[in-house]
């Protein structure tokens, strides 16, 4: 409908015809091993949607096969947003940019599932280990691949790879008060979700299930 409003339908089908795909071809495997850094959107049971980022070592994200991704979750904030979401809905996308070498990036559209660290070693005993000593993931989403396709180069900008800066060096707030500390005082601002609620997120009973096993 909307393309054909803005007369886009014939572009359209000559991108689905030669970049849309179900599978991962051998060079966006490649490209994946090579990623740092990825963002990814959910949803929940009624489709409200979430948008986050995970980053690690070149190839955290691992192309098992030509229709199956994985990567490994960790201890977080204990919201387990993205995870509580695909306990509800497996609905996963992924996007990775290329922001230094090539500058393009790859959509990467399935279905998620969770797998806990024993399960998914056990059938995937080569998967990378963590580099932190004593890390381990609290679980693994596991992606079975439904489109798969280009992103361009655009209005990709270019950035520089460098050092971190220590956290002394950066003269503000810790993460926890980053975005909360100095809140103008204003009706609802301690309401559902405000530190002085005394209420939490809500958590997927199934999810809650899930990591007991």
């Amino acid at each position: 409908m909307v393309q054909k409003q803005f007369g886009t339908a014939d572009r359209a089908a000559d991108f689905y015809d030669r970049q849309m795909h179900d599978f991962l071809t051998p060079p966006m495997r490649e490209f994946i091993a090579r990623q740092t850094m990825v963002f990814l959107s959910t949803a929940d049971a009624s489709g409200a949607c979430d948008s986050t980022f995970r980053a690690g070592p070149p190839g955290f994200v691992t192309a098992l096969d030509a229709r199956t991704l994985t990567y490994p979750e960790y201890r977080g904030n204990g919201v387990l947003a993205s995870v509580g979401n695909i306990a509800e809905n497996p609905h996963l996308g992924l996007l990775f940019i290329d922001f230094t070498r090539h500058h393009i990036g790859l959509h990467i559209n399935g279905a998620a599932e969770l797998r806990t660290e024993q399960e998914q070693r056990a059938e995937y005993p080569g998967l990378p280990m963590d580099a932190a000593p004593g890390r381990q993931p609290q679980m693994w989403i596991h992606m079975t691949v439904e489109e798969a396709y280009v992103h361009c180069s655009k209005h990709i900008p270019h950035l520089e790879p460098a050092p971190r800066p220590r956290a002394s060096e950066m003269n503000r707030p810790r993460d926890s008060a980053y975005f909360t500390d100095r809140m103008p005082a204003h009706p609802g601002a301690s309401g559902a979700f405000g530190a002085d609620s005394g209420e939490s997120l809500p958590e997927s009973r199934r999810l809650r299930r899930w990591l007991r096993r």
